[in-house]
């Protein structure tokens, strides 16, 4: 009997320390060894059962469990067109978010698992909405995807057209949105000028900066498009009919409410609707609180009415009291453009520079500046050569608005490669033997441009 009981205790220890051993860390390394070696030459197929054994075994190991475990899965679904992987991916990034938090940003991997669920169609669209709203409430910091803000807009959208969601609740997304747009494009375009500046000075860009300058046009593109394609997707729903009748029904019951107010007179000033309405959001809104919104939208009034200095007045009060950037740069845009307008270029181009200061991806500036350097050409320098010169100045800041915003980018490589048709071609710098000289301007344009060397 005595026996029997010893044989017992030894087998249930046995197990029992064979258990132990199963999931002490030098076995768990052993397993990560198996699963990562053949997963970094992508022999998947070997790797599978490796990773299987570590979730199970080892969650919380190493982080390189998901990191290759995702690119795992990735290659089954994309590469081999294996959708069963999906939900694997998806548990993936989940698992990795519950063992690692410090180490994944959460934001990134709900909106991740968003997009996952609508490109694969799991789910309805309510549920797939729900999952982005989730991410971008949660951690709009790190929800930066440009396919993910299209996406959660859009669904926001077919929502709305299914009669799910209030056309209001549309409005307030697209701002949120295109905020967050604006605001990565501004990012890079920021990091983009110092290398352009850098560049424009003379000094050579080293091969990191030259890779950067690379990307971070590449993802201005990007934002670009998603920016568009966002508008495109509102569409209709905020063209003026739309708009002013949706306004004027709510009128008498929202006219004390400040913020709706603020946003049916951005929206409408957006879209340029001639109403009467706009006039009276206006007035109402200085009544209710004098602001920067209020003074811009009088200011519009006036420029619409013909009263330019007032406009002047209304706006500058605006610039003086905006804190948001965005919207401090559409202030300097109006009043540069009314200086334009009465041709004071010297004024109009220190308010166009201050817009950049406050949203550096607003390529219409640098645009502005162009045409008005090229419109100057006649009257700066002496001689014919050093008038044509400016051309070129005229020609690089084109070529700036092109790389800081894609939604004029077209426009101003055409009126780029105009300019410098126009400037001092080869045989006229040769001719005038002008080559690698330089070629300083005593008008209101200042500054100098070098001539190309032949």
């Amino acid at each position: 009997m005595k026996t029997k009981f010893i044989l017992l205790f030894t087998i249930v220890l046995l197990a029992t320390s064979a258990k132990t051993f199963a999931q002490a860390p030098d076995d768990c390394a052993i397993t990560l060894s198996y699963f990562t070696e053949p997963a970094r030459i992508k022999n998947y197929e070997a790797a599978l059962p490796y990773y299987e054994q570590l979730i199970k075994e080892c969650p919380n190991y190493h982080i390189a469990t998901y990191q290759y475990g995702v690119k795992m899965f990735e290659y089954f679904i994309d590469e081999k067109g294996d959708k069963s992987k999906v939900n694997d991916l998806i548990q993936a990034w989940e698992l990795r978010l519950e063992n690692f938090p410090a180490k994944t940003k959460e934001g990134d991997v709900l909106s991740t698992i968003a997009q996952l669920k609508y490109d694969n169609n799991i789910g309805t669209k309510k549920e797939q909405f729900n999952a982005f709203d989730t991410a971008f409430n949660k951690h709009p910091e790190d929800f930066t995807s440009g396919k993910s803000l299209y996406t959660y807009f859009s669904l926001a959208v077919d929502l709305h057209n299914s009669g799910e969601k209030e056309l209001q609740e549309i409005f307030d997304l697209y701002d949120q949105v295109t905020a967050k747009i604006d605001s990565q494009k501004n990012s890079l375009a920021e990091k983009l000028t110092v290398l352009l500046n850098k560049a424009e000075s003379g000094t050579a860009l080293t091969s990191k900066e030259e890779r950067a300058k690379a990307v971070y046009e590449n993802n201005l593109g990007v934002y670009t498009t998603v920016e568009e394609s966002v508008n495109g997707k509102l569409g209709q729903l905020a063209d003026c009919p739309n708009l002013i009748p949706l306004y004027e029904k709510d009128y008498e019951e929202k006219k004390n409410d400040i913020d709706w107010i603020k946003s049916a007179s951005n929206r409408l000033d957006a879209k340029d609707c001639d109403s009467p309405l706009s006039n009276k959001l206006a007035v109402r809104l200085h009544e209710l609180e004098p602001s920067s919104t209020s003074a811009y939208l009088l200011g519009k009034q006036a420029e619409a009415e013909g009263k330019s200095s007032k406009a002047l007045e209304y706006f500058n009060q605006a610039a003086d009291l905006e804190k948001d950037n965005s919207k401090k740069a559409r202030i300097y845009y109006s009043i540069a453009e009314n200086y334009r307008k009465k041709g004071s270029y010297g004024t109009a181009r220190n308010y166009y520079n201050k817009m950049l200061e406050a949203k550096p991806s607003a390529g219409i500036a640098y645009y502005k500046i162009g045409a008005m350097y090229a419109d100057s050409a006649n009257g700066c320098g002496t001689t014919v050569f050093e008038k044509r010169a400016m051309y070129w100045l005229a020609a690089d800041m084109m070529d700036k608005a092109a790389r800081v915003d894609g939604t004029i980018a077209g426009n101003a490589r055409a009126a780029a490669s105009s300019y410098r048709g126009r400037a001092p071609q080869k045989s006229d710098i040769f001719s005038e033997g002008m080559a690698g000289k330089t070629v300083t301007f005593n008008c209101w344009v200042g500054g100098s441009v070098r001539v190309p060397n032949l």
